[in-house]
């Protein structure tokens, strides 16, 4: 992925502030959007873009942004406005289908394009039910955020949760098996999120590193397992007795610690 971008100091500066501190209506916003029904949603205020809702959201500037209809006019606004982004501490998430390939050749296309929809529609209720963004969906892979501004300081609990209630929610935990076979990575570390882009084309999503690792852990969790790194493991509070092992990821020159989690019924 593409080296993180060198900001000027005085975006750096707003950034930093909006994103680990934010103000507290924009979070109490964001807490009574997420419990209307109904999705596709806005990526940062979550507010929903159909079902009864709509109408309303519509009327205080919440319909989809014509140049990035993951984002509601508001917010892209914002995003126009004040485009770069900051270092922060946050926690990633990266899950996708296991076996994805042999899946589809098992299936009409039609009835594969049933099958991620299904997968985009829980992985997003889920995500936004632990208080984190959609960073994006790659075919069948999941990319979401957690940080300070949405989560506070429990981003890391956020997003290991978010990792188990989305495998739960894909029926790992049920006696007949998954729906849809589903491996997560979480990572938490300092990284890039801001605003990029040229022109009308503007996106929020993450850079550095920071985010490679959490890929390549999403990418080697077997079905219904989560790799935790141990900085996630630690700053989300989960039991230090849990065994632990080393992976040797593609592209990183050290080797890297992690929990293994699965749930159960």
């Amino acid at each position: 992925m593409a080296s993180s971008p060198q900001p000027d100091p005085a975006d750096d500066e707003f950034w930093r502030d909006y994103l680990t501190r934010g103000h507290p209506t924009e979070r109490r916003i964001r807490s009574v959007f997420k419990l209307i029904p109904q999705d596709p949603r806005c990526q940062l205020c979550a507010a929903p873009f159909s079902g009864a809702g709509a109408p309303i959201m519509r009327l205080i500037g919440k319909a989809p942004a014509d140049r990035n209809p993951r984002l509601c006019n508001g917010c892209f606004k914002f995003l126009a406005s004040h485009r770069g982004g900051a270092e922060i501490d946050c926690t990633m998430l990266f899950a996708d289908i296991r076996g994805s390939t042999t899946i589809a050749e098992g299936m009409s296309s039609t009835a594969y394009r049933g099958l991620l929809d299904r997968f985009y529609t829980v992985a997003s209720s889920v995500v936004f039910d632990h208080e984190g963004t959609i960073d994006k969906f790659v075919g069948d892979e999941l990319v979401a955020m957690f940080f300070p501004l949405v989560s506070g300081d429990r981003h890391a609990i956020c997003g290991v949760e978010a990792a188990q209630d989305l495998l739960r929610a894909t029926g790992h935990a049920d006696p007949e098996g998954p729906w849809v076979p589903v491996g997560a990575g979480v990572h938490t570390a300092r990284t890039w999120f801001g605003a990029v882009g040229q022109g009308s084309h503007i996106e929020l999503t993450m850079l550095g590193d920071a985010v490679n690792v959490a890929a390549r852990l999403g990418s080697r969790a077997a079905a219904g397992e989560i790799l935790v790194t141990s900085e996630a493991a630690a700053s989300a509070g989960l039991d230090p007795t849990l065994e632990r092992r080393s992976l040797e990821l593609k592209g990183k020159s050290l080797a890297t610690e992690v929990v293994s989690l699965t749930v159960s019924a």
